[in-house]
């Protein structure tokens, strides 16, 4: 149990540079998607306005306890496929650039979807974002991060056994360190997928009314 602990503890120590860098990728890319809102033409920002309408209508006509099991296994597939994109693609080390370019796309939607949102309903977007977007992002953000770091580590690391046939590196103790990376972000990620299935359209449910009646204003 002491040497699983300093394992983990060292492979932490490890990463961290890499895990920082990732996330000021991420965090590059939502400062994009929330500049892409303002590229938008007037006829996209209406279009878009009345799909969220829509939206809103629909949640607040929906009953929050239906449908939770589809719901969560719904995203749980999607926050899974982004995992599971990392991970194949660490494999490899010509897959590593696409590894940082997923990381960057991941934060233009987030930027994109927040600075919308804030653009249309001002601070009611603000909350609704908070409610609909921040909590289970919380969760899957720092997984793709931790997973991303993991897979540079895992590339840098087939390099040096493969191309430079480095002494004294095998592939079996980092593989699994990769794939035990994966399972703990896999389990992160089903966390967040219960909060969106099971409290989230509680909580929409509440701001909805008030965030429909924003756009209408």
């Amino acid at each position: 149990m002491k040497d699983l602990a300093f394992g983990i503890r060292q492979q932490l120590q490890t990463q961290l540079p890499l895990f920082i860098f990732v996330f000021v990728l991420f965090a590059m890319g939502v400062l994009f998607g929330a500049f892409l809102v303002q590229a938008l033409t007037l006829e996209q920002k209406e279009e878009m306005s009345r799909h969220l309408g829509s939206f809103f209508q629909s949640v607040m006509l929906d009953e929050p306890g239906s449908g939770q099991g589809s719901a969560f296994l719904a995203a749980f597939s999607l926050h899974v496929k982004w995992l599971v994109l990392i991970w194949l693609l660490g494999l490899s080390v010509i897959g590593l650039p696409f590894v940082l370019l997923l990381d960057f796309l991941k934060g233009v939607l987030v930027g994109f979807t927040v600075g919308y949102l804030t653009g249309q309903l001002s601070w009611k977007g603000l909350l609704v974002a908070m409610i609909a977007v921040l909590p289970q992002n919380l969760l899957v953000v720092p997984a793709l991060m931790a997973l991303s770091a993991a897979s540079v580590v895992f590339s840098f690391q087939l390099v040096k056994y493969r191309l430079l046939q480095h002494p004294g590196i095998g592939l079996k103790p980092a593989f699994g360190r990769y794939a035990r990376t994966a399972a703990l972000a896999a389990a992160a990620v089903a966390f967040a997928a219960l909060f969106e299935a099971y409290a989230s359209p509680y909580l929409l449910q509440w701001i909805s009314p008030m965030a429909a009646a924003g756009l209408k204003g």
